[in-house]
């Protein structure tokens, strides 16, 4: 990525009251990066949702200089910065509407892996969610599913599920609230030291970044946004865990809870959630297993691809050669790239499921699993 090119898209997630979204509209309306620092005003309002208060911010804004700082502490710390429209960014979070821009990883992870879980939970867990959360992982490892395991770096369960990770040789990944030139709390340097070895740190803030507690209200919505589902492991009726479970749920993605006592007070977040239908029950990997149609026993395999004879109509001749350069797709971008509506696409997908062409993965993915001879 060229300095000019990364100083423009890091510049962009810095202007003052440009969002995601609106950044994400300006990109498509204008054309470029570079290009939205040099529109002039009466241009910028045009675009709809852009108005005049907005459009002279970002012609008069200064966050240029800023930058290229942030470039320079990025070579100096060899962070690597992912943009929406990179390859590497992660397909499952890039299809939320107020996904980041701008990603900053440390690491070495694939943020598009074949299964990835997100575990969060109270902060004051006791000894029986500790004990859940520690056998639940150790059971992924041992029926070979082999999941990435994302959560917050936080005290209590998200501390929990980093360390179980790391201790049954699982990846994992660590969602920060702040940039990447603190770690907080400071006393879980050391482990996020230990995730580094095996596995990512990963921001959508820069450095030097105001450490405010609504920055880590946004975090999760990229711990949601970066799995296939999202576990909740003890909670009190009001949390940081809950509002990651809204938000998986807006996303459309699985959310699982783990009951408790009616008089457990971190019991009585995952009994409502449960309650109101927000999440499924989750008391052991079976259940984990059987909701997400994830084989038990079993460690993950290439699909075996099989020849077949089957006469495919034009459209779905598209699909499947779309599918057939991708390892995954999410259904969003397959109607992206042939074109079609998605009450077009999903029937024609679930006729190939039928016939074993495609085969159907949580988060609303496909994947080609037979070679197809006409």
């Amino acid at each position: 990525m060229q300095n000019s090119d990364l100083k423009y898209k890091i510049a962009l997630s810095l202007i003052p009251k440009v969002g995601h979204i609106t950044a994400k509209k300006l990109v498509s309306y204008v054309g470029s990066f570079e290009g939205v620092f040099k529109e002039s005003k009466s241009k910028l309002m045009k675009i709809p949702g852009i108005g005049s208060i907005l459009a002279d911010l970002i012609v008069n804004t200064n966050v240029l200089p800023k930058a290229e700082e942030e470039i320079n502490f990025i070579k100096e710390n060899k962070i690597t910065p992912v943009f929406y429209l990179d390859k590497q960014y992660p397909e499952r979070l890039k299809h939320c509407e107020d996904a980041p821009i701008l990603l900053y990883t440390l690491g070495n992870v694939d943020l598009n892996s074949r299964k990835i879980l997100s575990i969060v939970g109270t902060r004051k867990a006791t000894a029986e969610g500790i004990a859940f959360c520690e056998k639940l992982i150790k059971d992924l490892k041992d029926h070979g599913h082999n999941p990435i395991i994302v959560s917050g770096l936080a005290y209590g369960i998200d501390a929990t599920a980093h360390h179980a990770a790391l201790a049954n040789e699982l990846l994992t990944i660590a969602v920060l609230g702040h940039g990447l030139d603190i770690i907080y709390p400071a006393s879980h340097k050391k482990l996020a030291k230990s995730i580094l070895k095996q596995g990512m740190l990963i921001t959508d803030f820069p450095s030097k970044s105001i450490r405010d507690k609504n920055n880590f209200i946004k975090r999760n919505r990229i711990i949601a946004g970066l799995s296939d589902a999202t576990i909740v492991i003890e909670s009190g009726i009001k949390g940081g865990s809950l509002i990651t479970a809204d938000i998986a749920n807006s996303y459309n993605r699985d959310v699982f809870a783990v009951p408790g006592r009616v008089s457990d007070i971190y019991s009585k977040g995952c009994n409502n959630l449960i309650k109101t239908n927000k999440a499924a029950m989750l008391t052991s990997i079976e259940d984990l297993e059987y909701l997400l149609g994830w084989e038990p026993g079993k460690k993950d395999k290439e699909a075996v691809q099989r020849d077949l004879f089957v006469n495919l109509s034009d459209d779905e001749k598209i699909i499947t050669e779309i599918l057939k350069n991708h390892d995954e797709l999410p259904i969003d971008s397959i109607c992206l790239k042939c074109n079609m509506p998605t009450s077009k696409v999903s029937p024609i997908l679930l006729n190939l499921e039928f016939v074993g062409i495609v085969k159907p993965l949580p988060g609303k993915m496909y994947k080609l699993i037979s070679s197809i001879y006409l």
